[in-house]
């Protein structure tokens, strides 16, 4: 089966909605009915949900299956795959990792994650290197043109 394709922002927003505490059977819930108010806990000023099903309806994007069985982000831009980062992992940009021109580095991931990362991130973006720490692997990130 082919991997559901979801654009940065609404890998965004699906993050975001996570961190803010919806689990599972609520997203699940609220994407086959459609209901946008269940997003409403989610919002913040940069996090609008409004569009949320319209957008993915006009692009063909799964969102049931991409919660399901995970999604490839269609293209990241280094502030966004940043922004992502911080959502799906809860880490923040100011002290957990490093965000260069074209590069992201001393990103601290577990096992995990790091295979999580592999399989979302935007082919226009590929992980230059991991080294084994103590408690996992230390990554750096690189824009595929500048490797």
């Amino acid at each position: 089966m082919e991997q559901v394709k979801l654009s940065q922002h609404t890998a965004i927003l699906l993050e975001h909605a996570k961190k803010a505490g919806l689990d599972q059977t609520q997203l699940l819930d609220a994407l086959s009915s459609r209901d946008v108010n269940v997003f409403r806990a989610a919002e913040e000023e940069h996090y609008r949900y409004d569009d949320f099903f319209t957008y993915a309806e006009e692009h063909g994007e799964q969102l049931e299956q991409a919660l399901l069985a995970g999604y490839r982000i269609t293209f990241n831009t280094r502030n966004g795959l940043k922004i992502w980062l911080e959502e799906a992992f809860h880490l923040s940009s100011e002290s957990d990792f490093l965000v260069g021109e074209g590069r992201i580095e001393g990103l601290h991931l577990t096992d995990e994650q790091l295979a999580r990362l592999k399989e979302t991130l935007a082919v226009n973006w590929v992980v230059a290197q991991e080294q084994d720490t103590a408690k996992g692997k230390e990554v750096t990130l690189s824009l595929r043109a500048l490797v």
